[in-house]
């Protein structure tokens, strides 16, 4: 009798992520142990491959995917040619070196940062484009809102999908550790909302199989596997991949959890997103987490910068991890949002950068009041609209370095709040004056509950341009009019932003022009 072997499968489906003019994260997770094989082909526009001069093939073999990682397996590919598009092969050989499933996608590196055009591409005919685009957004599965597929599932990210975008930032809340889904939820007007569960979902994460059942979970989702197969991440965290408005060293209060130490939670939620996510280490090294000799994972940083050609630097922050604790936010004194060689790393890094546009990738926003119970702030702001104080005061010494190294064109993007909105910052409406004007966009929930609008701190003199919340407090995503991500389309003159809402529909429009 033939010997019936089962194929190693790919149930969370590929990803790319921090893809730049020469390098990209492959990302994906096996069904059981096997090494992970990766293909790449240049391919043109039409996606045909390339031949002849521009033809680029290469096969990787990558770690094995064991138990320790949950199976998960990263790739970094390095060496590849600028501004070229590829297609992706992606699976998994077992122990006897049989092959499994192969699942395809696409993705394109940026354009060379060398050429003053980002000329230099491969993968196509004819001259490169200048114009690149991307959409960012955050908030996935929230509130109880998870997988309904009688809706579809997550419309959102084929909204977003469809709009080709060159790559995808997710700004945080990749997952709702704090959030059980059930299997319905009766909606405010009586209609009944039914989630697709798993067992990890059910109750609050708190060993790291929950955690990782969390990214488990949202990966079943088909519109989030089809976007991530074709359009690189780049992934940041933010509170909800552990607990509500965490800081470290904060034991909490929530009588669903056995585990009240919120550092061991967390070590545990940032090990199952660095496994689930493409995220490379910044250094060049492109080292990914690691575990040391004694066995304990040592993840790898957040905070990143990610070249995207002469045209854009996306610099991405962590707003969690330095974290001071929540209090009211006035002190006297500097407390921490970035932490101090955040903040060093951050102006040193955007202010010698020569890309035309600097993207802040924040996973909090700057002037927008999010409260922590009656007294205690969360975020930046801290409800006093007068000098900086408190986390504020690191704020105020980045943005004091931008002008004093005369920065242009710097633009924050960021989530969180769930609800969209546009803000323009300028010191001739501000307490504290020592900076140059910017624009903060925000954007989400993508598939969570709709808040929102909060209140403004002045300190930073914020005009709210537009904003467009839920119709009430935790609405579902059901028709998708109050979901939103952000959509970008650039090139060296011009910024143009748009806030979507889940179907697509575009609700704002932004041009930023070039200031030289």
């Amino acid at each position: 009798m033939a010997l019936v072997r089962n194929r190693l499968t790919l149930p969370s489906g590929i990803a790319t992520g921090d893809v730049t003019a020469d390098s990209a994260v492959l990302w994906s997770r096996a069904s059981g142990p096997g090494r992970m094989l990766a293909t790449l082909r240049a391919v043109d526009d039409g996606g045909a491959v390339v031949s002849g001069k521009g033809a680029f093939e290469r096969t990787l073999r990558g770690p094995r995917a064991t138990q320790a990682s949950d199976f998960t397996a990263k790739i970094h590919a390095g060496h590849l040619p600028a501004n070229t598009s590829f297609a992706l092969e992606i699976s998994f050989e077992d122990d006897d070196g049989a092959a499994g499933e192969t699942i395809n996608g696409t993705f394109r590196t940026a354009p060379d940062a060398g050429s003053a055009n980002g000329n230099g591409r491969t993968g196509g005919d004819g001259p490169a484009s200048s114009v690149q685009s991307f959409v960012w957004t955050g908030d996935t599965a929230g509130q109880g809102w998870g997988i309904n597929e009688e809706i579809g599932g997550m419309r959102g990210y084929r909204a977003m999908h469809n709009t080709a975008p060159d790559f995808f930032i997710h700004s945080g809340d990749t997952i709702y550790a704090d959030g059980p889904i059930s299997e319905s939820v009766v909606e405010n007007d009586g209609q009944i909302w039914r989630n697709t569960v798993t067992e990890e979902v059910s109750k609050v994460a708190e060993t790291l199989t929950e955690f990782r059942g969390r990214h488990r979970y949202n990966s079943l989702d088909a519109n989030m596997r089809a976007m991530f197969a074709d359009v690189p991440v780049i992934a940041q965290w933010d509170d909800h991949e552990t607990h509500n408005n965490w800081y470290p060293g904060q034991i909490i209060d929530d009588a669903r959890y056995t585990v009240r130490d919120v550092n061991t939670l967390a070590a545990r939620g940032r090990q199952a997103w660095q496994e689930n996510m493409p995220i490379a280490d910044s250094s060049a090294l492109w080292r990914p987490g690691t575990f040391d000799d004694a066995g304990q994972y040592q993840p790898a940083r957040i905070y990143r910068k990610i070249a995207r050609g002469p045209q854009l630097d996306v610099f991405c922050l962590d707003m969690r991890t330095f974290k001071s604790p929540n209090t009211d936010g006035k002190e006297s004194y500097a407390t921490s949002i970035l932490g101090q060689e955040q903040v060093d790393w951050l102006i040193r890094e955007v202010s010698k950068s020569n890309a035309t546009w600097k993207v802040i990738a924040a996973d909090l926003p700057l002037g927008v009041i999010v409260p922590d119970g009656p007294v205690n702030q969360e975020s930046v702001s801290n409800r006093d609209p007068g000098a900086p104080l408190g986390r504020e005061l690191e704020i105020a010494g980045v943005l004091s370095a931008f002008k004093r190294n005369r920065v242009k064109n710097v633009v924050w993007l960021t989530a969180d709040v769930h609800y969209c909105a546009a803000h323009h910052y300028s010191p001739e409406r501000a307490a504290f004056t020592d900076f140059d004007p910017f624009w903060e966009f925000v954007a989400g929930p993508i598939a969570a509950g709709s808040f929102g609008p909060n209140q403004m701190d002045g300190t930073f003199g914020p005009e709210v341009v537009f904003t467009k919340a839920g119709r009430f407090p935790g609405e579902s995503p059901r028709d998708g009019e109050n979901q939103f991500f952000g959509h970008v389309q650039l090139d060296d003159d011009s910024f143009a932003v748009s806030l979507r809402n889940a179907n697509g529909a575009v609700v704002f429009s932004q041009v930023l022009t070039r200031e030289r």
